[in-house]
């Protein structure tokens, strides 16, 4: 996964540092990728000083021409303390050449923040806001409250959201604001506060996101409530919403404490299901299901995750000789195992190595560029492979990356993860050959993908307008990845509905509706307002009344963002007169209309002259609550109404004896 030999050599040096560094420095960098390794020695040779005796040693080093910001942050990054980061900040005031940017501050920040040194962050925010640092803009009240938060100081939290919200047009719409507000009131222990905020997110309109649940279920695991995290857990994918690997982290590690192994056994069933790969610290976790005799569900997993004896490590040695050969193969082995990170003489790290960076590096794919990569002797692995992938910018790029990797040597060979990675973002592209040859060869190898790249590759052809290959690969699904749940097929159905509505193809999406039925999977409230928005967008308000026709003939509860849906699409067209009819149904059903589709149907009656009606509406509105809500949180085709209310019901639930 990280360099083997080239890393070892560069860092493992003497008491002599001015003299390696004349050797940086007098290196030519005739492109990116050889910048890029440079730049990667000199982070680890920081890394390696910072966790020695020598301190002294560190200016040496930074004196390097190539020093740049990059270098900084992620060295201050990859500091053992925030001391030794302040070290190599009060080092860098000796380095003429150097000036700050905004990457090398804000990390220094995050640093003080999260050992929550306050008043050393006070005295940072202050600098940058004085102006001191002549390359930083002053501090954003978002990155005010992400740094107040990390301290656990709610008070300067909720002080800078309040300057947010005073500056913007629609202060209450920032879902991140609250997940970070919310996630301080769970640490600190303040759980009605923090159910009130997310209750708030939801009557203000904001549309919660991947992070939100994630700070749901992270309080609900961390109060003992896991059967109600992992209940929330399993409503996401009825929403639309990915589950992440930090969710499935949080709830594995949380049933493998309590030993209630049959749920992480499914867990990782889903794991499967969603095409994740587990991270490193659900490691401890799955050594505990091996060894409580999970084997079979666990060991693949384990593969991955063990450490690869490939992977040599950096060492800085004091009393090392000056013989190393950077030509010599085989140096690497001696100082690379069975060594103390914690002796005073000898520090050893595994290489740094950053796949974005490298990868953008790598953009244009030059010969030259590929050779000097080849030189660098990279262990790669599925985790790093996936990552490189994910962060060309161009699929060109990442093909030919995709293409080359897999003939180098150490023996790495494409499994499922690599592969779904390079359907996914070919599919994005619309590269719809490359991802037959690619869905060809598994088949061949009778590899199955998981159900959530199926359902990307539906979605992303929505977006490159691939609406054909979406059918294809939808007719194909059960050949692709297995047989499949009936919750499945719904959600499946739900993408291939959207992607050929995104399409234009109007009467391949109502066609599919019909099928649905037809197959007895009843379509939900998302599929029904997603293609109600759709056909009110483009004007065809027989499809919206038909729809809304089948909605209630089939008995599903209509949720306040369906009405929201049509009453708007109706007002755009000046049919008013329709649009009062559905507000009428609206109100009988004791729901609310939000306050600005309230003026806009206010509005469209009076344009046609309707001014007792407009009057109606107000009069309800008013006897229906006293504060409308400013949004409607929904989303065609993704979250409803009675999804966000479910979800807060179970959250509250857990709090109410508070």
């Amino acid at each position: 996964m990280l360099f083997r030999r080239l890393f070892y050599h560069a860092v493992s040096f003497t008491n002599s540092p001015t003299l390696k560094t004349q050797s940086f420095s007098s290196k030519a960098f005739t492109n990116q990728v050889s910048l890029y390794l440079h730049r990667a020695n000199l982070i680890d040779a920081i890394r390696l000083l910072l966790r020695s005796n020598s301190p002294n040693a560190l200016v040496h080093f930074l004196n390097d021409p190539n020093l740049d910001s990059f270098v900084v942050s992620n060295a201050l990054r990859s500091a053992p303390s925030p001391d030794s980061a302040l070290v190599l900040m009060e080092s860098l005031k000796e380095i003429p050449h150097f000036s700050h940017t905004q990457a090398t501050i804000h990390a220094i920040a995050k640093i003080l923040a999260k050992a929550r040194r306050e008043i050393e962050l006070k005295a940072l925010v202050d600098a940058i806001n004085s102006g001191r640092f002549r390359n930083v803009f002053s501090v954003s009240n978002m990155d005010r409250m992400q740094w107040h938060a990390l301290c656990g100081d709610i008070d300067s939290v909720l002080l800078a959201w309040d300057d947010m919200k005073s500056m913007k047009r629609n202060p209450n719409l920032c879902s991140e604001s609250y997940n970070i507000v919310m996630g301080v009131y769970a640490q600190m222990g303040k759980n009605l506060e923090a159910v009130k905020i997310f209750q708030n997110m939801i009557d203000e309109g904001a549309i919660p996101n991947c992070r939100t649940y994630t700070v749901i279920i992270k309080h609900l695991a961390d109060s003992g409530n896991l059967d109600s995290a992992i209940e929330v857990f399993n409503i996401l994918p009825s929403m639309r919403m990915k589950r992440t690997l930090r969710q499935y982290s949080l709830l594995v590690d949380g049933f493998i404490i309590i030993e209630r192994f049959d749920i992480v056994k499914n867990l990782f069933k889903e794991m499967n299901i969603d095409g994740i790969l587990p991270g490193r610290a659900m490691l401890s976790s799955l050594k505990r299901m091996y060894e409580a005799g999970f084997v079979e569900e666990t060991q693949d997993f384990l593969k991955e995750m063990l450490p690869n004896e490939r992977i040599k490590n950096v060492v800085y040695s004091i009393d090392a000789g000056d013989d190393d050969d950077d030509d010599d193969d085989d140096n690497d082995n001696d100082n690379s195992e069975d060594k103390d990170d914690n002796d005073d003489d000898n520090v050893q790290l595994k290489p740094w190595l950053d796949p974005h960076a490298l990868a953008s590096s790598l953009r244009y794919w030059r010969p030259e560029e590929v050779s000097v990569l080849e030189s660098a002797n990279i262990v790669w692995t599925t985790r790093l492979v996936c990552k490189m992938i994910r962060s060309f910018k161009s699929v060109e790029t990442a093909w030919k990356f995709f293409s080359w990797v897999s003939y180098q040597k150490g023996g790495f060979s494409h499994d499922i993860y690599t592969v779904s990675r390079m359907i996914v973002k070919l599919a994005r592209d619309g590269r719809v050959e490359l991802v037959n040859e690619l869905i060809s060869k598994l088949r061949r190898e009778r590899i199955n993908l998981s159900f959530s790249t199926v359902r990307l590759i539906i979605d992303f052809y929505g977006l490159s307008k691939n609406g054909g290959a979406a059918l294809e690969i939808f007719n194909d699904v059960e050949e692709l990845c297995g047989p499949i749940s009936k919750c499945n097929v719904l959600l499946l159905y739900s993408s291939l509905i959207r992607t050929m509505a995104k399409c234009g193809r109007n009467q391949d999406a109502f066609d599919k509706l019909e099928e649905m039925i037809l197959h007895e999977i009843i379509p939900d409230v998302q599929i029904f307002s997603g293609l109600m928005h759709h056909f009110a967008r483009i004007g065809d308000f027989k499809m919206v009344h038909k729809l809304f026709g089948m909605v209630r003939q089939s008995g599903i509860q209509v949720d306040a963002y369906m009405y929201k849906v049509i009453i708007s699409g109706y007002c755009k067209c000046a049919r008013a007169s329709l649009a009062l009819r559905v507000f009428q149904d609206m109100i009988n059903s004791n729901l609310m209309l939000d306050l600005g589709t309230k003026r806009l149907l206010v509005k469209s009656l009076w344009k046609e002259g309707k001014l007792r009606e407009a009057a109606y509406v107000e009069e309800r509105s008013e006897q229906a609550s006293d504060v409308l809500p400013l949004k409607l949180s929904g989303q065609p085709f993704t979250v409803t109404c009675f999804d966000l209310n479910r979800v807060y019901n179970i959250y509250s639930s857990c709090f109410k004896t508070d």
